[in-house]
């Protein structure tokens, strides 16, 4: 087993020349703070990752949760590790001053998601949801539920959920069943939600659920969806948690993997129904309700990168120990990391995870500019972005780490197949990522549909020449040979973009099947874009970092252009196939 290091120099490095941490510590609500500060916030969030949470990831992954009672056991360990996390402010880095959030950039947020991701996924998704509600209450809950509850989600006293799938809808919201009864002011849930993760547990001292559901008499469809915040035990006058709510886990899913995190079936109304308050507008609670999931779809990207950087770290601790076979020009037996095959597995890991860096830590920058730009057009400019990059983060990334974790186990042989050595652990937690929060698929329709064919490519067309302007202006000559390869994929993305724009109504069945390959020729290409924009700076004068970072950054770039992007044309060629292939077979052939 193997313990985590957060990598903090391409962290920062991403923060402050990716992100561009200067420009948003210019933004009004961050006035006074320096970037030297939060990069010492996140010294201390990986000592906390590394040191805390880190030890929990194995032992959570053995013990799994169940259902006791009326309540859901957990594992053991985590009590400490969430109670440490929450005394120490780790949950409300990037929350709202005014509800007793820090108030740090959101990017710096992201960065501290990212360490507790990679110390132990399962773990995470507790904090990660807690934070998605947040945003989604103070965006849509009136002033009275915010001041009831928000503080207390903020600081993560209290923790949330979502309350979305159930059996017979899945993907299909508009399928959902759960009943809103009137009562006053306030409602009467009534109904099964599964697939809800952290659904109970007695880490917290309250859980606030966040349901959809449908008023009795509300239209049929999406449209007569509204959004209800559920609480676990009701509130008291004073604010504290006192009866307990007609609300239960009645059981938790047998799963491939993130075993220590509790998903849990629910039930809401086995008596006089559990009480519920609107969020939001009445029918419009998908509105609300896509506030948090999109802020969760960018932490589920994230979870890709955490993922898959705890599984190269593993290979390369194995890689760098493991004793076997001869190599050219060495004495003796050697360390499998001498051989070229596991060299090449190492640098397709490497690679990888710092393109899903550099390429989610550029999207997760918006989201600063995006609510506190200077004016109107800065903060819509930024959200336009926001909105493009969010599914490649998702789709991209996760899609990513299913194949890094597997190479994590490829390299370790026969050893990573048992589960001894913990290599196969990550692979089982990354199996999930390209499902929840919106599977791979609808990912790539979001991204296709509405993020391009939406505004005529306009929005990705300004990115691809605003990448082209910035690799113009760079003319060291280590790096044209990086350039020149990411410039080709740029035209292939475009070629793709322009195919989608002519082709996209040619028959009923053209987006489905060119969607998931226009989303991977994205992610790839702009992946590669900002590894490579990040080798541009960190072999410059521009670097924060000394010059052996930099000639690793020019590496790993060069060997992501050379294995990787090319990949590209694949996924060009997949799109813009004929879809009457894809669809050739009769379904009644595929039973067997």
């Amino acid at each position: 087993m193997t313990t985590y290091n957060p990598p903090l120099d391409d962290i920062n490095f991403c923060i402050r020349h990716l992100a561009g941490i200067d420009d948003i510590l210019k933004l009004a609500p961050y006035e006074g703070i320096e970037a030297a500060d939060l990069e010492q916030v996140l010294d201390e969030s990986a000592k906390f990752a590394r040191d805390i949470i880190a030890p929990t990831n194995v032992p959570g992954d053995q013990q799994g949760c169940a259902v006791e009672g009326d309540s859901v056991r957990v594992p053991a360990e985590f009590a400490d590790v969430h109670s440490q996390f929450v005394e120490n402010g780790w949950q409300a880095v990037g929350g709202n001053a005014e509800y007793d959030g820090m108030g740090l950039p959101a990017i710096t947020a992201f960065a501290t998601n990212e360490m507790v991701q990679t110390a132990n996924i399962s773990y995470s998704l507790l904090p990660m949801l807690t934070s998605d509600a947040a945003e989604a209450m103070a965006a849509h809950a009136s002033d009275e539920l915010k001041s009831t509850y928000l503080s207390k989600i903020v600081t993560g006293q209290w923790a949330a959920t979502m309350n979305l799938t159930e059996a017979q809808a899945g993907s299909d919201l508009a399928a959902i069943t759960t009943r809103a009864v009137r009562d006053g002011d306030q409602f009467r849930i009534f109904g099964t939600k599964i697939f809800i993760t952290w659904g109970d547990h007695e880490l917290s001292e309250n859980v606030i659920h966040l349901v959809l559901a449908r008023i009795d008499g509300a239209p049929e469809g999406v449209r007569g969806i509204s959004m209800f915040l559920v609480p676990k035990f009701l509130v008291t006058a004073d604010g504290e948690p006192g009866e307990r709510n007609d609300l239960r886990a009645t059981s938790v899913e047998h799963k491939l993997g993130i075993h220590g995190s509790p998903t849990c079936v629910m039930q809401f109304g086995d008596k006089d129904g559990a009480v519920g308050y609107l969020v939001g507008e009445e029918n419009r609670g998908l509105h609300a309700m896509f506030t948090m999931m999109n802020h969760a779809r960018m932490g589920v990207g994230l979870q890709g990168l955490a993922v898959s950087e705890r599984a190269f770290q593993h290979a390369s601790a194995y890689a760098l120990d493991r004793v076997q076979g001869r190599v050219p020009g060495m004495e003796g037996t050697a360390p499998i990391i001498h051989h070229a095959d596991v060299r090449r597995m190492l640098m397709l890991m490497r690679s990888q995870v710092e393109a899903m860096r550099a390429l989610s830590y550029t999207a997760a920058a918006q989201t600063d500019l995006a609510h506190h730009g200077a004016d109107d057009d800065t903060r819509a400019a930024a959200d336009r972005r926001l909105s493009l990059l969010t599914p490649i983060v998702k789709g991209w990334c996760t899609e990513t780490s299913e194949q890094v974790t597997s190479l994590g186990i490829q390299i370790h042989g026969g050893m990573g197949f048992v589960e001894e050595t913990g290599a196969a652990q990550h692979y089982r937690d990354a199996r999930i990522l390209t499902i929840y929060e919106g599977t791979s698929g609808i990912q790539a329709g979001d991204f296709a549909g509405r993020k391009v064919m939406g505004d005529e490519g306009r929005e990705l067309r300004a990115l691809l020449a605003e990448l082209r302007a910035d690799f113009a202006a760079a003319n060291d000559e280590p790096i044209q040979g990086i350039i020149a390869a990411v410039l080709a994929g740029i035209d292939q993305l475009e070629q793709g973009l322009e195919w989608l724009l002519g082709n996209a109504m040619s028959s009923p069945t053209t987006p489905g099947t060119a969607s998931f390959n226009f989303m991977m020729l994205a992610g790839t290409v702009l992946g590669g874009a900002y590894i490579a924009k990040a080798a541009t700076i960190a072999t410059s004068g521009e670097s924060s970092q000394d010059a052996g970072f930099g000639q690793e950054k020019l590496a790993t770039a060069a060997f992501y252009c050379a294995h990787v992007l090319p990949r590209a044309h694949g996924f060009l060629s997949a799109m813009t196939a004929d879809p009457a292939i894809t669809m050739a077979i009769p379904a009644k052939s595929f039973q067997a």
